[in-house]
């Protein structure tokens, strides 16, 4: 299926690795340009645009912190002088520290709320008017499931990650109106190359809570979220999917 995505601007943060990288390549392969948000992982991120490029399309790197609000302004900003205007948002960019909640410090709570809440909050906030100049933006946030059924040792990104779907559902009630969509992805356990050690230990375990019996990979999470991109999702809005081999069915 073609996804019409050509002249299309696409932001991806956290677009460097793992499921944004996904993110990001899939959109790219699709026609869209593509900016490659990045905090950190600068190396990362110009892989994924020399990925890009060799497949014909057209991306930039972009470095940017989602939870400082000139950051994100500034991003935002270059993103459209640089291509000319932006009509796909993805919230991908999060944080989450695993704890119990009596051993939490308000340390913790505002680093995981100040990334995945106010992060969306003011990329959203910054990329609006933009995405209202083309009457077909899109919004796509990207969370976790335990922000819909709640999870020991993940009490506070699975907070501020359900303030993330109502977000999501209160723009899509507002914004429709001038043709955007905003959804949300709500992942089970993804697979990361950083992970392996701590998920080798776990991993016959955890498979007992997935009916598919596997755990998530990046290349799983792409497709849904450019379709959703995509004019093929044009009548999908205010929805939270979930794509977590069945370990979420709310």
């Amino acid at each position: 299926m073609d996804m019409q995505l050509k002249n299309r601007v696409a932001l991806v943060t956290g677009g460097a690795r793992d499921v944004g990288r996904e993110i990001a390549l899939s959109l790219g392969a699709e026609g869209a340009a593509v900016a490659v948000n990045y905090r950190g992982s600068a190396d990362e991120a110009e892989s994924v645009v020399a990925e890009i490029k060799e497949r014909g399309g057209e991306a930039r790197a972009y470095r940017g912190d989602v939870a400082d609000r000139a950051s994100v302004q500034s991003m935002i900003d270059s993103v459209v002088s640089d291509f000319g205007g932006l009509n796909i948002l993805v919230n991908n960019a999060g944080l989450a520290i695993r704890n119990r909640f009596v051993d939490t410090t308000p340390e913790e709570w505002r680093s995981q709320i100040d990334v995945n809440l106010i992060g969306a909050i003011q990329l959203c906030h910054a990329a609006a008017p933009h995405l209202e100049k083309g009457g077909d933006g899109r919004i796509i946030a990207v969370v976790g499931d335990s922000s819909r059924v709640g999870e020991a040792g993940l009490s506070i990104v699975g907070a501020a990650r359900a303030g993330v779907i109502v977000l999501m559902k209160s723009l899509a009630r507002e914004l429709g109106r001038v043709g955007i969509t905003a959804n949300t992805i709500s992942l089970g356990l993804v697979e990361t190359a950083h992970d392996t050690d701590w998920l080798e230990a776990k991993r016959e375990k955890l498979l007992k809570f997935y009916p598919t019996r596997r755990l998530g990979q990046p290349g799983d999470v792409a497709p849904t979220i450019t379709l959703l991109a995509s004019p093929h999702g044009g009548w999908i809005t205010g929805q939270t999917i979930s794509i977590s081999g069945g370990y979420c069915m709310v």
